[in-house]
């Protein structure tokens, strides 16, 4: 998977799946906030799913902004991260870790 040729994690836990920390995981998604307003709109969030290798970008890229804000908005805002974890575990096959 791309996670663990381009972007620094932790390395490939024992299930295959990259791992990072939470905090590394806000920064790799940062990267993908491309008119860098701090907030991850649905087209950022499909292009870092695109460069995760991963399917159905479109439609991933909706559920996980629905998922995640949680002030309604249409972003994913720093506040707003965390909640993103759940779906990236399930949707993006990261293994986010708490060290």
């Amino acid at each position: 998977m791309a996670f663990t040729t381009c972007y620094a994690t932790r390395g490939v836990s024992t299930d295959g799946k990259p791992e990072m920390t939470i905090d590394e995981f806000k920064k790799w998604l940062k990267k993908f906030d491309i008119n860098r307003d701090g907030r991850i709109s649905e087209e950022d969030l499909q292009e870092a799913i695109r460069a995760s290798g991963g399917w159905f970008t479109g439609r991933k890229s909706k559920a996980g902004v629905r998922s995640a804000d949680a002030n309604g908005n249409g972003f994913i805002e720093e506040s707003e991260i965390n909640n993103l974890v759940e779906f990236a575990k399930k949707h993006l096959g990261i293994k986010i870790v708490a060290y």
